[in-house]
């Protein structure tokens, strides 16, 4: 039973002692999950941080790989490129006086990402929890809604966490409600999917990000700190959760990259969707294809016959209020 003054989310982590809070999607996804890091090391957890990268990993020293498929990125990490939003994040810790290790997993199929899950778990000494974050909402699409988003990294880091049965808590956090627009998401049949989430009682609830705290504070920072590191590659994601979290609205203007797109930047990118991992996969049409990809891109062609296979979409639907 949960109780009206703590979030379920919060409540299914009470016990946690060792959490490992890893961006589902790729790029800076793990940016969105860095306000719930520092909530949950405020009430003394021991808390790490992982995440899907696109950066180019395999031109990293070899000393930086801890196992197999992880990275331990640092602030003195050399790599190649500037896009690189794990030693950004890093380096940001690190002018904070925070623990500064930020894990990088590179992109591949779920069996190897699994793995690589296992190796980093076993390397930390095991997790009691592991929260997978979603710059977003794409992540809740169970595959015969009309626009996916980009399912191939969420779905690839949710089916790997899926198969972890030896951690006692797995959760999903979703920060950005809206945003996915732009990738043909329709987010009234995200709302149609957190009710079904509901009935089934895998449903955790929502929960806004405040400006006025310190976590909200910290986040805006770390974004800003992102942007100055990345300025020919910012987050659109987390730079819209920030408008909103200042209070902007409406079609603001913080990077270039926006260009030509109208935004609609509101209050509801700023809360937390939460829900239980392994009720969000046993609802997934497809993620059973996946468990042997090796390969992203055996991902997308598994992801790519389901819907072909598909009698009929569910259609976008009119957000009637």
């Amino acid at each position: 039973m949960f109780s009206l003054l703590e979030p379920p989310f919060f409540s299914r982590l009470r016990d946690a002692r060792r959490i490992l809070v890893a961006g589902a999607g790729g790029g800076f996804d793990v940016y969105a999950g860095l306000p719930l890091a520092l909530a949950l090391r405020s009430a003394g957890k021991e808390v790490h941080l992982a995440n899907l990268s696109f950066a180019d990993l395999y031109g990293l020293d070899q000393d930086v790989w801890v196992e197999p498929d992880v990275a331990a990125v640092r602030p003195g990490t050399e790599a190649r490129g500037d896009y690189f939003p794990e030693r950004s994040l890093s380096r940001w810790l690190e002018l904070q006086g925070m623990p500064s290790t930020v894990y990088a997993f590179p992109l591949t199929g779920v069996q190897p990402l699994r793995a690589a899950y296992r190796a980093l778990i076993d390397h930390l000494g095991g997790v009691d929890a592991v929260v997978l974050v979603d710059g977003g909402t794409d992540i809740l699409m169970r595959g015969d809604e009309h626009g996916l988003g980009t399912p191939e990294e969420d779905m690839v880091s949710l089916a790997a966490v899926d198969g972890l049965d030896e951690v006692p808590v797995r959760l999903v956090a979703c920060l950005g409600f809206g945003i996915d627009a732009y990738h043909g998401v329709n987010h009234a049949l995200v709302l149609e999917n957190l009710a079904a989430l509901e009935r089934e009682g895998a449903y955790l609830g929502a929960f806004s990000l405040p400006r006025e705290s310190r976590e909200g504070q910290l986040y805006l920072d770390a974004v800003a700190h992102a942007q100055e590191s990345t300025p020919d590659h910012p987050s659109i994601v987390n730079g819209s959760v920030a408008a909103a979290v200042r209070g902007d609205f409406g079609d603001v203007r913080f990077t270039e990259r926006t260009r030509g797109s109208e935004l609609f930047i509101n209050p509801l990118m700023s809360l937390y969707f939460c829900v239980d991992a392994p009720g969000l996969a046993r609802r997934n049409l497809y993620l059973d294809r996946l468990g042997r990809t090796a390969l992203i891109r055996q991902v997308s062609s598994r992801i790519e016959e389901f819907r072909e296979e598909l009698p009929r979409q569910r259609p976008p639907r009119a957000y009637p209020h």
